[in-house]
């Protein structure tokens, strides 16, 4: 059986403005790698209802899991829930115990804005924020989450145990001192050799000179471990220095 698999989609202006540096899309892969999930698309889209919905509708349709940050807070311009609820023909209700834990939590602080948070579309799996009380949720394959990367993270938490898991990908790296031209030939030939390992090649530089990180993951270690084997092989005959 072949791994689960996930898309993220990023809400919010302030992503594409560059106000706000996203900080939550490299955690969600990790942790996706961990449990054996595919992590295969990201998107950065504004807050606009057509745009949102257009991209959720397509994506639950690809993947097992889609995954969403932002527009769940209190402002005008959080419209997740409202599109959400759009998206699946349901109206927005008021979840009461919601409103209870923000009444013990605020006092006499409760406003509008608060209250906003405790509504969901009709239907909704509430996802847990033990960060700062108010809920992401969950409808079918769909998970909204908050677009605050410390309460993100409590809320993936609260996800996982619920997500059907893949084996786990392991992976081994070598950093090669030489530019990716002299050794791309042969590294795409081990590719060829092992089509259960992803191979990828990152340019970096080093003491001022180019340099290259050569990646290896797989779910099969004993395919892991040959392929790095035989990419160890061809830098030995290549002559290049490696570690």
């Amino acid at each position: 059986m072949s791994n689960p698999t996930c898309a993220l989609v990023l809400i919010g202006n302030e992503l594409l403005s560059g106000r706000t540096e996203d900080a939550n899309m490299n955690h969600i892969a990790r942790r996706m790698s961990d449990i054996g999930i595919r992590f295969l698309e990201c998107r950065v889209i504004p807050d606009d209802k057509a745009v949102i919905i257009s991209c959720l509708k397509e994506l639950k349709e690809k993947y097992t899991y889609v995954f969403t940050t932002g527009g769940i807070g209190p402002t005008h311009d959080d419209i997740t829930v409202d599109c959400v609820a759009s998206m699946f023909e349901v109206p927005i209700v008021r979840d009461a115990k919601t409103v209870e834990a923000f009444e013990n939590h605020f006092g006499d602080r409760l406003n509008d804005g608060v209250l906003k948070m405790a509504d969901f579309p009709k239907g909704a799996e509430l996802v847990p924020n033990t960060h700062s009380i108010a809920p992401g949720f969950r409808m079918e394959n769909i998970y909204c989450m908050a677009g605050v990367p410390k309460i993100m993270r409590v809320m993936l938490e609260a996800i996982i145990p619920n997500l059907q898991k893949g084996n786990q990908v392991f992976s081994k790296s070598v950093d090669v001192y030489a530019g990716e031209s002299i050794i791309s030939k042969d590294f795409e030939y081990v590719q060829g050799l092992f089509k259960d390992v992803e191979l990828g090649s990152y340019p970096f530089s080093h003491e001022g000179k180019g340099a290259t990180s050569l990646v290896m993951r797989s779910d099969n270690t004993s395919s892991l471990e040959s392929a790095y084997n035989q990419v160890i092989s061809f830098l030995v005959k290549l002559g290049v220095e490696y570690r």
